[in-house]
């Protein structure tokens, strides 16, 4: 019986988890240390829903060993771009994007992940970032996508901290200790609940 017991709890607990986390807006994800994937482990995600209980994201603290210098050698404004190009997901990952902060949309095919961040795609758009505005931007390859429900279904399991949308902390430079601090503030603000 006490088994029993326990084991709704532990539902109930999951369920509220998922009932927190209004999956409707747009989201940090922090993965659990017991979240053990060789992608997804130690990973801080930016997500966005993209309708119909689907969502689509990037992973922002992977620096990758790559240059947008080395990847388009003759380009002479990707040459000033210093910082690494980050591994943002596995889907599509010949796709340079381009996570830039600002007011607008920069245009033609760009979606808002959160107020203030803009994804752009296109190959027009991502050049005139890298042009005038890297300064502000992150650029990743890939992207992360999940199907009706899952997302919620990995929340449900414990698998992500949720934390509210915040630009800065999606683009802030993922120094030795960023993900730790994240989990730490995480679990400190989990049990005070």
């Amino acid at each position: 019986m006490k088994l029993r017991t326990l084991l709704l709890a532990v539902l109930a607990a999951a369920a509220a988890a998922a009932q927190a986390a209004d999956l409707s807006k747009s989201m940090i994800l922090v993965a659990k240390p017991e979240f053990v994937d060789q992608l997804y482990g130690s990973t801080i995600l930016v997500v966005t829903p993209v309708g119909g209980d689907r969502h689509a994201g990037f992973i922002v603290n992977r620096p990758t060993n790559t240059t947008l210098g080395q990847l388009f050698p003759e380009d002479g404004p990707s040459q000033k771009v210093v910082d690494p190009v980050y591994l943002g997901g596995p889907l599509s990952q010949q796709v340079v994007f381009a996570l830039v902060e600002r007011k607008q949309s920069p245009g033609r095919q760009s979606f808002e992940l959160m107020p203030g961040l803009y994804a752009a795609f296109d190959e027009e758009t991502v050049d005139r970032i890298i042009r005038a505005e890297s300064d502000r931007a992150r650029f990743v390859a890939g992207l992360v996508v999940w199907q009706r429900g899952e997302l919620r279904a990995e929340i449900e399991r414990g698998a992500w901290y949720v934390l509210p949308p915040d630009t800065h902390l999606a683009l802030r430079k993922p120094s030795q200790g960023l993900w730790e601090e994240l989990v730490r503030v995480s679990k400190l603000r989990a049990n005070s609940i």
